[in-house]
């Protein structure tokens, strides 16, 4: 099962400051090396997705 999720942001500015407080934790310094990645990005396969949850905005539509 792959998962996909995002972040919405107030501003682009909300956004940078957010991105330089992840990149400057020390506590993901380690995971943010190349060589420590768990798979190789080279090799990933795409294929295709099916929705398994699906939420709607008040009033019904999508």
């Amino acid at each position: 099962m792959v998962l996909f999720s995002w972040i919405v942001y107030k501003s682009r500015k909300q956004r940078d400051a957010v991105n330089a407080k992840v990149i400057a934790d020390p506590r993901l310094r380690e995971m943010m090396r190349p060589k420590a990645m768990p798979f190789d990005g080279k090799r990933m396969i795409f294929g295709g997705f099916e929705t398994f949850v699906r939420l709607r905005r008040k009033g019904g539509a999508r």
